[in-house]
C-alpha cells in the first residue's frame, strides 16, 4: 500500500504514481525529484493549504514552523493574489533550498517571493493584513500562533499537534472529552469569543491522526470589549 501517512521520502521512484496535469501531481513530481522530504508532509501540506484558501485569499501569507516551506509555496499557487510568504522557523531544515529550487524552476512567478527566516515566531513582526498559517504546530506553539493573530486581528489557520495537557488549556471540557480535543475546543472558543468566525474542519485521518484543522477570521476590525 501506497500510505499518505508514511514518513519515508518521497523519491524518483515514486514519479509514476504523478503523471496527470493536475497542479497537486506537478508539485509532488517536484518534490519527488527533490528527494528529500516525507509523503506524509506533501499530503499533509497539499490537504492543508486548499482548505485554507477556500476560506482566505490574498495576504502576505507567514508561515510558522514552516520548515521546508512546501505549505507557503502551495498557498501562492492556489492563490498568486499573495504578493509573499515568509517562512519563519528556528531552524530552517536543509531540504528548503532544494524544495525551493525545484518549485521555482517550474512555476518561475514565485522568485523572489517566499523567504526563508531562521527566527522564532514570537520575534517576526505581524499584521492584520497577513494570513497566518501552521501545520502542526507543537504543543503550546499553537496558542502562540493564535493569541498574536487575534492581538492584530489576522486571520488564522492551525493545524495543531503533541498537545501538552500541562502548557494547554483544556478548561472544564477534559470530563468530557479526550484531553487534546478538549484543548482544540477551547482554542475555538477563545478565538469566537475574541470576536472571530471559526471554522472547524479536518484532513483525512489516513494523513495524520492529528487531523483537526482550526480556521478563523475577525469579525471586527478591533478587539471586542469584556
Amino acid at each position: 500500500m501506497f500510505s499518505h501517512g508514511s514518513k519515508n521520502r518521497l523519491t524518483v521512484k515514486d514519479l509514476p504514481r504523478f503523471q496527470t496535469g493536475s497542479l497537486f501531481d506537478r508539485v509532488a513530481r517536484a518534490v519527488c525529484q527533490v528527494g528529500l522530504l516525507p509523503r506524509k508532509e506533501l499530503y499533509e501540506a497539499w490537504e492543508t493549504a486548499r482548505r485554507t484558501r477556500r476560506l482566505f485569499r490574498g495576504h502576505r501569507v507567514v508561515d510558522v514552523a514552516g520548515g521546508h516551506g512546501l505549505l507557503a509555496h502551495l498557498l501562492l499557487l492556489l492563490d498568486d493574489s499573495s504578493p509573499s510568504a515568509h517562512v519563519i522557523d528556528p531552524a530552517i531544515p536543509p531540504s528548503s533550498a532544494a524544495l525551493q529550487g525545484a518549485l521555482v524552476e517550474r512555476w518561475p512567478r514565485l522568485v523572489g517571493r517566499v523567504h526563508q527566516q531562521a527566527q522564532p515566531f514570537d520575534t517576526f513582526e505581524i499584521a492584520s493584513t497577513d494570513l497566518i498559517v501552521s501545520s502542526h504546530a507543537c504543543g503550546s506553539l499553537s496558542d502562540l500562533v493564535i493569541d498574536r493573530a487575534r492581538q492584530v486581528r489576522a486571520p488564522v489557520v492551525v493545524l495543531p499537534c503533541c498537545h501538552d495537557f500541562e502548557t494547554c488549556d483544556r478548561g472544564p471540557l477534559a470530563g468530557w472529552m479526550d484531553g487534546a480535543l478538549a484543548i482544540d475546543a477551547r482554542r475555538a472558543m477563545r478565538l469566537e469569543q475574541a470576536g472571530y468566525r471559526v471554522w472547524t474542519q479536518t484532513i483525512p485521518s489516513e494523513i495524520t491522526d492529528k487531523n483537526r484543522l482550526l480556521l478563523a477570521a475577525p469579525l471586527t476590525p478591533e478587539p471586542l470589549e469584556p
